[in-house]
């Protein structure tokens, strides 16, 4: 039984990569909602702004956890 070596470095590479991403865009959205929070309680207008920001960052979250489910569950294809 042989193993390519390279392609099991780059699929925990991509994987890795992809985690971290998916971390950094979920802790965006969690800012948002804080900067939604905070221009709330301070009556600011950035309010919209930081929920905009909020929205698409768990749409792209949701998106990439989506798409990681279609690819792993065989009745998707």
């Amino acid at each position: 039984m042989d193993l390519d070596w390279s392609a099991l470095g780059r699929v925990t590479a991509v994987s890795i990569g992809v985690t971290v991403a998916v971390v950094v865009v979920f802790a965006l959205g969690v800012l948002g909602l804080a900067r939604h929070e905070g221009a709330r309680e301070e009556g600011g207008g950035a309010s919209s702004l930081g929920r905009a920001q909020a929205g698409l960052c768990f749409l792209a979250c949701a998106a990439v956890v989506a798409y990681g489910i279609h690819l792993i569950v065989p009745q998707f294809h």
